[in-house]
């Protein structure tokens, strides 16, 4: 008699399972098929010439853009372009372009330092470096002359690269940003390591702070948006740091660079005479209630070149402190 094999009864439970472990086998090589075809290697496709150019010139706009803005601004300001809807050119950076003033000075600060590396720190490899060969930072070793003549220009590609910059003299700048890029491997530097470079410079070419308290100077405005409308104003030193100065003027205070400052050499006693007069503006100057005429007048005796006044601006002045009750 032929035996009929006996066929094994499945549970439910366990034909689950199987068919679960058959799914997971069937998953598993689908995914070695997947994780094979996600290695696949993709060739890259080639640049014609003309796309070559035109991708670098795309880039250099973008890189540029920065500076583009600073220039842009620059114009705006020195051609009052803002004058048919603005009474100031602050005014108008901040509701046209919702820049502060100092955002806008950065601005155009940073296209200044740019136009000086473009103009001084690249030249014809075919032409000697005069200036900064000839200078005491190339000889003590902040220079290495082979950056100078680089066909590449390397140049900055952000505001926050250049801002360190600003605290040095034009050729100090080249001197600052070359040897950033050479800390950087050739690359364009961080806002980080041009500002280490910078400090370096600053600390081994320090100049001591020629000021002292009670002197009389005059300003230099050289593109501080602060000082704007002051070229002709003097101020007493109040405090004397070690890059900068804290001084008083007929309309307020202001802590500015020692570039920004220029002694009037007045003698002691003219010192002396000018910080009573300081004195007495700058009482009448916190009255809240001082009228345009009275303004008027601090303004004109805030901005006199002689140590000395004349009897009639004594008189006014005098007029001035009785009127609204100074003493």
């Amino acid at each position: 008699m032929t035996q009929i094999p006996e066929q094994k009864q499945t549970t439910p439970s366990e034909q689950s399972s199987e068919n679960s472990t058959s799914a997971d086998n069937t998953n598993a090589d689908t995914f070695i098929e997947t994780e094979s075809a996600s290695i696949e290697v993709v060739e890259l496709e080639e640049l014609s010439a003309v796309e070559v150019v035109d991708r670098l010139t795309l880039e250099r706009k973008v890189e540029r853009a920065f500076y583009e803005s600073g220039k842009a601004l620059m114009q705006l300001r020195d051609r009052r372009l803002y004058r048919s809807t603005h009474k100031t050119f602050e005014e108008y950076c901040r509701d046209r372009f919702g820049y502060t003033r100092v955002a806008a000075f950065y601005k155009i600060t940073a296209a200044t330092v740019v136009d000086n590396l473009l103009t001084n720190g690249y030249q014809n490899p075919d032409e000697p470096t005069e200036g900064l060969q000839n200078s005491n930072l190339l000889t003590n070793g902040y220079q290495n002359p082979d950056m100078l003549t680089k066909k590449t220009q390397i140049l900055p590609t952000n505001e926050r690269q250049i801002r360190p910059l600003t605290q040095l003299e034009p050729e100090q700048q080249l001197v600052a940003w070359q040897l950033s890029v050479e800390a950087s491997g050739g690359q364009v530097p961080s806002g980080r390591v041009v500002k280490d470079i910078v400090q370096r410079i600053m600390k081994r070419t320090k100049v001591p702070n020629p000021y002292r308290m009670g002197e009389v100077c005059q300003f230099v405005i050289k593109d501080n948006p602060d000082l704007k409308g002051k070229g002709r104003c003097w101020c007493i030193v109040s405090q004397v740091n070690e890059f900068s100065c804290t001084v008083v003027a007929w309309d307020g205070e202001y802590t500015v660079k020692i570039e920004h400052l220029k002694s009037m050499n007045y003698s002691d006693g003219d010192c002396q005479q000018r910080m009573e007069l300081c004195d007495r503006i700058n009482k009448l100057r916190n009255k809240t209630n001082l009228e345009d005429a009275a303004r008027a007048n601090l303004k004109h005796l805030g901005e006199i070149k002689r140590p000395y006044l004349t009897p009639l601006e004594e008189k006014l002045l005098s007029v001035l402190e009785t009127e609204y009750g100074v003493g």
